[in-house]
């Protein structure tokens, strides 16, 4: 024990949440939101020189608008999410980037939203877009062929660069880069769904444009909700999910696994929440003896805290009962009898002041 205070009196246990061999992957995803920024910025300006009339570039110009926000949101997380706890962030900042997530999901739906509304009421108005001809080098060319161009554009480098992000977002565990990889998808799926509808006039059908951009809204639509929903879950403390917000991470059961395998626990159980890249919690047991309680908890922290580099701070809490629920755990222990209550000693091991925190 007097090893642990003399390492929490140096500073933070563990001071990065991210393992060595997933910082080259951090860095990566950050250069890669950098070059992200740089290639929306440039293709918001050429989709605003070649606007035109056209619902569905507008859909794609408003699209690459609210593109820019989950990058930015990426990067100012990542440059706070590491700074030390202070007295008013005691929990340190590793919520940045839960907060990051929800304006990158937020900007999904609202995109997709936006999409469809301007789009069904160009529809139901029956508003015909109309694409003339531009000079340029001394030929008249229809504005059609150039919007196309800068849509190709807006379009494929998305492709690249959403995959990439993918990848990185599941081995960091990062949702906000996931929710950024999902807007990349919005991209180029808009602008092929843009380039359907500028081409759909070019022959005649009015209605290709803001068909094109309603269809391709409803799966914006989707994605936004899905992750705003599992934003909002987090910032409740929901149990943690994995990053694609498909299913439940297992890391609960394997800790309740693992806790069964203790002889002196009679019953454990793991309460974790996420806070950004990492998971955070209470280990409740019921101790089956009180000798070296302190040294055990000990050992049981850092065995828990080797299992996965998401968990990175824990506490683990002698109790006489457990009645929170826990997925791989039975009903809630009973009672300890009275004639077998820990002693003092014990009690004050479970108390505030004497937690062993990691």
């Amino acid at each position: 024990m007097s090893d642990a205070r003399s390492r929490e009196a140096e500073g933070p246990l563990r001071r990065f949440e991210l393992p060595h061999e997933l910082v080259p992957r951090q860095r990566k995803a950050v250069r890669l939101e950098w070059l992200t920024l740089a290639y929306l910025l440039s293709a918001v300006l050429l989709l605003a020189l070649t606007l035109g009339q056209s619902q569905a570039m507008k859909a794609a110009w408003i699209e690459d608008m609210l593109s820019l926000l989950p990058p930015i949101a990426f990067l100012v997380a990542s440059a706070i999410r590491n700074r030390d706890p202070s007295a008013k962030f005691p929990w340190g900042f590793h919520r940045s980037i839960s907060i990051g997530y929800v304006f990158a999901a937020f900007s999904l739906l609202v995109l997709g939203a936006l999409i469809f509304l301007d789009s069904a009421m160009k529809l139901v108005t029956a508003e015909h877009p109309p694409i003339g001809v531009i000079q340029l080098f001394g030929e008249e060319i229809w504005l059609g062929w150039v919007m196309v161009g800068a849509l190709v554009y807006s379009a494929v480098p998305a492709v690249f660069l959403g995959r990439a992000k993918l990848k990185l977002a599941d081995d960091l565990h990062d949702k906000v880069l996931y929710a950024d990889a999902h807007m990349n998808k919005a991209d180029w799926m808009t602008a092929s769904a843009a380039i359907v509808g500028v081409l759909g006039i070019g022959v005649g059908l009015w209605w290709a444009d803001a068909v094109a951009a309603i269809f391709i809204s409803l799966d914006i639509i989707h994605d936004g909700w899905k992750n705003v929903r599992a934003a909002v879950h987090d910032l409740m403390d929901a149990r943690p999910r994995r990053h694609d917000a498909r299913e439940f991470h297992p890391i609960v059961e394997r800790i309740n696994d693992e806790l069964r395998k203790v002889d002196w626990v009679d019953a454990g159980a793991a309460r974790l929440r996420e806070e950004g890249h990492v998971f955070t919690g209470e280990i409740l047991v019921v101790p089956n003896t009180e000798e070296h309680l302190l040294d055990r908890l000990e050992e049981l922290a850092a065995h828990l805290l080797s299992l996965e580099w998401k968990v990175y701070d824990i506490v683990v809490v002698p109790v006489r009962q457990i009645d929170v629920p826990s997925p791989g755990t039975d009903a809630p222990s009973p009672a300890v009898p009275r004639a077998a209550d820990l002693p003092s000693s014990a009690a004050e091991a479970g108390s505030d002041s004497d937690r062993l925190r990691t």
